[in-house]
């Protein structure tokens, strides 16, 4: 099953046929604890917050996905990046992409920095800017990276970044939410950790919440599976079966996030009232050459600076009928999503200023609608 294909995996690793009635997809375990048929044997399974058959389908579909060896799933995508956190100690060092998602900024910055974690901070397209922040801290343990990175859809170079990090003796973390293992697999680029919220394109219909760990090497996820039965940071059953059906459409979705995305990027970046599109498929984007390399496609997510502000913002997004104002990414549906309320609102403006991100800058997660309809629902709010 390894050597295969990538749609024909996210099919069928996990989905054995149930043995007990032989149903072709397998049943949700809506148990909290496994009756034990022997005393003197460890069973499989033995309470949900430990392990759960439906639970190790998902973990063992996502590490197929990313080529790596072993997984783990959590309540959240924070949930994930907390375990993977709480596995330093005080005194330790994380280096971080100065863009990143503003929940991943916030954890560092408001949570783990009081607790005693040291934190730098790097700009995401200069390997060596990583290098000179690691240099910064006395015990640096992690690198962490976003490829594309939210919400400037910069590009990373993730192996330049990987040699850097190990280097200096570090673990290097990438969060491969907006690109999925479909588009890309940080694994083949020298990475030790991916992370996921599984909510976004993984699940891909906004009704489930998320996260998962994957490891290169099986024996470094113990202390997130440890970490899964000591604190309970874990998905319900039905989560898990939901996220796992939504993979098996992801090549098909993401296919088609591509295309949409990459048309809406065009036309916007002829429209009067954008100032400027952030899209890693342009060719005279500053990542365009290392996206092209590290990805299968250029994903489902546009950001655009609108000429006018927040003013310019609240029009569009009263004015829309297709995409709508909310949080989140990686649904069949179009959303639109204001960071500076939203995925950056807890950033202060000074912070926010530092990073580029502008009160005129929206992110576009492109669905999977008719490409013409999203083009024109953008259009029509525009000139309105």
């Amino acid at each position: 099953m390894s050597q295969d294909a990538f749609e024909t995996r996210a099919i069928h690793v996990g989905q054995h046929p149930d043995p007990a009635h032989g149903s072709t997809v397998p049943p949700i375990h809506m148990t909290s604890t496994f009756t034990q048929t022997r005393f003197e044997a460890d069973a499989a399974h033995s309470y949900t917050r430990v392990s759960n058959p439906t639970r190790s389908a998902l973990e063992e579909c996502l590490a197929a996905l990313e080529g790596g060896e072993a997984g783990a799933a959590y309540a959240s995508g924070m949930a994930a990046t907390q375990a993977i956190l709480l596995s330093l100690a005080p005194g330790d060092g994380v280096v971080a992409g100065r863009d990143l998602y503003g929940g991943t900024f916030r954890m560092l910055e408001r949570i783990f920095r009081p607790w005693g974690l040291e934190v730098a901070w790097a700009d995401d397209s200069s390997p060596d800017a990583y290098r000179r922040a690691l240099r910064t801290l006395a015990r640096p343990r992690i690198v962490w990276l976003e490829s594309p990175t939210n919400p400037l859809l910069l590009a990373t170079d993730i192996a330049a970044v990987a040699d850097v990090g190990h280097e200096a003796g570090c673990r290097v973390v990438v969060d491969n939410t907006f690109a999925t293992p479909y588009l890309q697999r940080p694994f083949d680029f020298g990475a030790d950790i991916v992370t996921h919220s599984t909510t976004k394109y993984l699940g891909g219909h906004s009704d489930i919440i998320g996260g998962a760990i994957v490891t290169r090497r099986a024996a470094d996820i113990e202390p997130y599976r440890f970490q899964q039965k000591a604190s309970g940071t874990i998905p319900s059953p039905f989560d898990c079966w939901l996220v796992h059906r939504g993979i098996k459409t992801l090549a098909v979705r993401m296919d088609r996030h591509c295309e949409n995305a990459a048309r809406l990027a065009h036309a916007l970046r002829t429209h009067p009232a954008v100032e400027r599109v952030y899209w890693p498929g342009f060719e005279d984007h500053p990542g365009h050459a290392i996206a092209a390399r590290q990805m299968r496609g250029f994903g489902g997510m546009v950001s655009a600076d609108l000429r006018g502000g927040a003013e310019a913002v609240r029009r569009l997004v009263e004015r829309l009928r297709l995409f709508a104002y909310a949080e989140s990414l990686g649904g069949v549906e179009s959303l639109i999503n204001y960071p500076t309320k939203m995925s950056h609102g807890s950033m202060t403006p000074a912070e926010r200023a530092e990073r580029g991100i502008g009160d005129g800058l929206v992110r576009f997660s492109v669905g999977i609608e008719n490409a013409e309809d999203l083009i024109g629902d953008v259009r029509r709010a525009l000139e309105e």
